[in-house]
């Protein structure tokens, strides 16, 4: 069965002409990427975290067309993350490894527009949206396979079924191997990140607070009190949605499932769906300034 499915492979380089070539080998080799990406992210599929998945649907759902759809997935939000980073390696594979090639570059294709809809459809100037390139791409792609086999057909060959069950089993140990960079990440992210300037201290009165964006954009709170200064991300630990400040009843509630947060207690929840407190974002005071550490 190795030998075959390596033969099909190795088969399915030679025969095809060089254009051909170069797209599969492109698109194939970016959507392991994209998964691989994913899979050694610790907070892809983390709530609360700054690059949870929900953070982004979240984001996307403000201005999408796809809006109410998005809304949908960010109550499923790990689920999708999982659907997301799976079909990627999938769809990724197979195309390298010549398994269901139809199937993956039509996988392919949906992803891109999907993607296109979800997070880049209002781009100006149109071509600076990279997923409807990947779209248009796909699609090339797709149509030079259905004229080389004259026909275009989702069904698979007699050994499909055990060639897609080896594209699954990669697809798992890639997405486990992914797992044991994720901690060096982290420690590596942790050294590097640089002191960012917030707003001058002077400028912050006690009692007040300041939203703003660390480095990789997530939104966050900042709060000074008499006895410092502290900040939390303003995603909600339930779904990702973003959380707000009430002056009132001075808690960080989150608009879509009804969480609230104490910020004078760590961010711990006050009340559910929530189960763990606000991630904590680390500044300190630096001279006239409040900074990012």
């Amino acid at each position: 069965m190795i030998q075959s499915f390596y033969r099909t492979t190795t088969h399915s380089w030679r025969s095809q002409v060089w254009a051909l070539r170069i797209m599969r080998l492109w698109l194939g080799a970016t959507w392991i990427y994209a998964g691989w990406d994913k899979a050694t992210d610790p907070g892809f599929l983390t709530p609360g975290a700054s690059s949870f998945i929900g953070t982004h649907l979240s984001g996307y759902s403000t201005q999408s067309p796809i809006a109410l759809a998005l809304n949908k997935m960010i109550e499923h939000s790990v689920a999708v993350g999982v659907f997301v980073m799976i079909s990627e390696f999938t769809i990724g594979l197979a195309t390298l490894l010549w398994v269901a090639p139809t199937t993956a570059a039509f996988g392919g294709f949906s992803m891109s527009v999907g993607l296109w809809l979800a997070s880049s459809f209002h781009a100006n100037p149109y071509f600076l949206a990279s997923n409807s390139v990947y779209a248009i791409l796909w699609l090339s792609y797709l149509l030079m396979i259905r004229n080389k086999r004259k026909g275009f057909t989702m069904s698979f060959e007699r050994r499909g079924v055990l060639r897609i069950g080896i594209i699954a089993a990669l697809s798992a140990i890639f997405t486990g191997a992914g797992k044991f960079f994720s901690l060096a990440l982290i420690q590596e992210s942790a050294q590097a990140s640089a002191k960012t300037k917030i707003v001058k201290l002077a400028s912050l009165k006690v009692g007040a607070t300041k939203k703003f964006a660390v480095a990789n954009g997530a939104p966050a709170i900042l709060f000074r009190t008499k006895t410092g200064v502290f900040a939390y991300l303003a995603i909600c630990t339930h779904q990702g949605c973003t959380v707000n400040y009430s002056a009132t009843s001075k808690t960080l509630k989150c608009p879509c499932h009804g969480a609230e947060f104490n910020p004078y207690a760590s961010g711990k929840v006050i009340t559910g769906p929530a189960t763990n407190p606000l991630g904590k974002v680390k500044v300190a005071i630096e001279g006239a300034w409040v900074i990012l550490v």
